[in-house]
């Protein structure tokens, strides 16, 4: 089945542009283009895609709010930010807004390609340098007064949530430990009940708050 994947953004160019490269995959289908926030909001309504690659910056109601709009009103819907902003502030509220995922406009259309079948999988995907922004927000941000939980994990809860904060998706973390997609589920709920925790971004949050991704040292 394919992904139905609504394009927004202001610039006809750049529209056309993902369209054409990304209607050569065979599992994507694109079903719209937005030129402007409020229409994302309407064609969102109109087709309920699995996934929409946002512009940031748009006019009548910017990529943001729009996301924030889509996420409360249609939670199966996806958003992948794709903008030229690299700026944490930019970023990180989107994120806050709902978005699944952030990438940048110079990134290869491969890396594309893989973020958008990745948060239709209901998987973050930041980046690369994006992620390093995040981190360093959120550790501007740690209490020094924090609670650890931590030990309430058994040591696989522990390899698991380390992966996660390192970005790893749930096949890849499978693959790592020999066991079924499934398997990885259930651990990662169970993680996220011990720590009440209740998205992925927060369990990445925590990880990140706890020094248990390797990325922090960067």
């Amino acid at each position: 089945m394919s992904l139905k994947i609504l394009i927004a953004d202001d610039h006809r160019i750049v529209r056309e542009g993902l369209r054409a490269l990304l209607e050569k995959e065979p599992d994507f289908q694109v079903v719209a283009e937005a030129c402007n926030g409020e229409e994302v909001l309407r064609l969102a309504r109109l087709h309920r895609p699995d996934v929409i690659v946002m512009d940031i910056t748009m006019p009548d109601l910017n990529g943001i709010d729009a996301t924030r709009q889509i996420v409360s009103e249609m939670g199966s819907v996806r958003v992948l930010a794709l903008s030229m902003e690299s700026d944490r502030r930019f970023v990180v509220e989107v994120l806050k807004a709902g978005a699944t995922g952030y990438v940048l406009k110079d990134t290869a259309f491969a890396e594309l390609a893989t973020a958008i079948r990745t948060v239709a999988a209901d998987e973050p995907y930041l980046g690369p340098g994006i992620t390093e922004l995040i981190i360093k927000d959120y550790l501007q941000r740690i209490p020094e007064n924090v609670s650890v939980v931590y030990e309430n994990l058994t040591l696989r809860e522990r390899e698991i949530l380390k992966m996660i904060a390192d970005g790893k998706n749930a096949k890849e973390i499978a693959f790592a430990f020999h066991v079924s997609v499934k398997t990885v589920d259930n651990q990662r709920h169970s993680i996220m009940k011990k720590l009440n925790l209740y998205s992925i971004a927060e369990l990445t949050k925590y990880a990140v708050r706890e020094g248990l991704t390797s990325l922090t040292g960067h």
